[in-house]
């Protein structure tokens, strides 16, 4: 049996399906499984709402990006866990094959004009709403969030879901 980062936090059905979704992908379920843990604060909940800008669900799908989908907030927020995962597919399948780092991963989410860049790609700098919205992912605080500052959090859900603990 395939151990994945967090597998023992969703169901063998959960699992099952990102893995699959991961084969298709080219990409590592590790690295999928630790991004939704950092957007959904490790939950893996459907219904993950970011009260601010209405994010919704495993990988916090903005509403404009669910209507893109064919679908809005509310219906993925209404979803089973398993069920949602067919939209995260759906989302992640323009970038199949371009997904080699968990960088790269975590950016197909947050900024996928960042896929396939260098760690020091500037994303965000002041005094833009973007860098407003994240300056917490600014390790440094030098007022640009790069690839990589933004990407280290999600490394630490990483390694953490990888532990023994989770690791499943």
């Amino acid at each position: 049996m395939t151990e994945i980062a967090f597998g023992k936090k969703v169901s063998a059905a959960f699992k099952d399906k990102v893995i699959t979704i991961c084969d298709e992908l080219g990409c590592d379920a590790s690295f999928l499984m630790a991004c939704m843990a950092f957007e959904t604060g490790e939950r893996f909940r459907s219904n993950t709402v970011n009260k601010v800008s209405g994010a919704t669900g495993l990988i916090q799908f903005m509403p404009s990006t669910a209507k893109g989908l064919g679908t809005t907030t509310g219906k993925l927020a209404a979803m089973t866990e398993v069920g949602q995962l067919d939209y995260v597919a759906q989302y992640f399948k323009p970038q199949r094959g371009r997904l080699k780092t968990l960088s790269d991963v975590y950016m197909a989410i947050l900024w996928p004009a960042a896929v396939g860049k260098a760690e020091a790609f500037v994303m965000f700098r002041v005094p833009t709403v973007q860098y407003q919205q994240n300056n917490g992912l600014d390790s440094n605080k030098d007022g640009a969030v790069t690839k990589g500052e933004a990407a280290a959090r999600v490394q630490n859900k990483l390694t953490r879901g990888l532990s023994d603990t989770f690791r499943g």
